[in-house]
């Protein structure tokens, strides 16, 4: 007779409080069929409703944790199921939680993550797994150095290796010292985001410069992440490394005619 065996809930502390409604909403913006990703893919356009009341939650945990100097930080445990959904990214102020080891943003309805994560300089684990909706996440998370670990739902990203969906196609770049883009709010379904201030690589602010969009796959942690880029130049496109074999080798702009390497469930 074979021993049953238990296998514990590896995210049971994870999980937000239940209700009857969902927590989050449908994506089918990467398909439903492995065998047939879409042919091209748009940003969410959502934007951030600043006076719901889950959005004014998060700011206050944010501010608590930031306070006490936390090392771990699950925010949606806190948040009832209709205050969940109604976030679909996190306020700049987490910059504040320079002492947050664990960030668990398990099954959220986020869309995007705003650049100030890269001030968390003391993260060293990511968990946004079953966030069905995040497709990709800023360059500034790579300067996070102690970052090793996360735990991310692949098939969710654009261009993942298991039947690479396409990247959404990213606008030419602005012009130089030209200010034709206000960039305290911009159409996120076009940008990728709604507020662009400084340059992802060197922090160059940008109403100096003019804008250059790039997206780049690369090793963070544990996974490789499709990253946006939001660079000042096209030197600073230049400068940054080289992704892994199996996939895209150079930064590019996205779109239907970028050739990705073959999916793996093709191999």
């Amino acid at each position: 007779m074979t021993e049953s065996r238990l296998f514990s809930n590896r995210w049971a502390g994870a999980v937000g409080r239940g209700s009857a409604g969902s927590d989050r909403d449908l994506c089918r913006c990467l398909g439903q069929r492995l065998d047939r990703p879409p042919r091209s893919v748009k940003f969410h356009n959502d934007r951030q409703d600043t006076g719901a009341a889950g959005w004014q939650h998060l700011l206050e945990l944010i501010e608590e944790a930031a306070d006490d100097q936390r090392e771990e930080f699950k925010p949606l445990i806190e948040l009832s199921a209709e205050e969940r959904r109604q976030v679909v990214t996190l306020p700049p102020s987490i910059a504040k939680l320079t002492a947050v080891r664990n960030l668990v943003l398990y099954g959220s309805n986020l869309v995007r993550i705003p650049p100030e994560i890269g001030a968390m300089r003391s993260l060293e684990e990511f968990t946004p797994y079953t966030s069905y909706r995040l497709h990709w996440l800023p360059y500034e998370i790579t300067r996070c150095p102690n970052l090793h670990r996360s735990t991310v739902s692949t098939r969710a990203l654009y261009g993942n290796y298991k039947y690479r969906p396409p990247f959404p196609a990213l606008p030419s770049p602005t012009a130089d010292g030209t200010g034709e883009l206000d960039m305290a709010e911009v159409d996120p379904g076009t940008w990728g985001t709604t507020t662009i201030r400084r340059c992802s690589v060197c922090s160059r602010p940008l109403h100096e410069a003019g804008l250059h969009q790039a997206w780049i796959s690369l090793r963070v942690a544990t996974d490789v992440l499709p990253l946006l880029v939001n660079a000042c130049s096209s030197e600073c496109i230049q400068a940054l490394a080289q992704p892994p074999e199996d996939y895209v080798r150079t930064p590019h702009r996205g779109g239907s005619t970028v050739v990705q390497p073959a999916a793996d469930h093709l191999l």
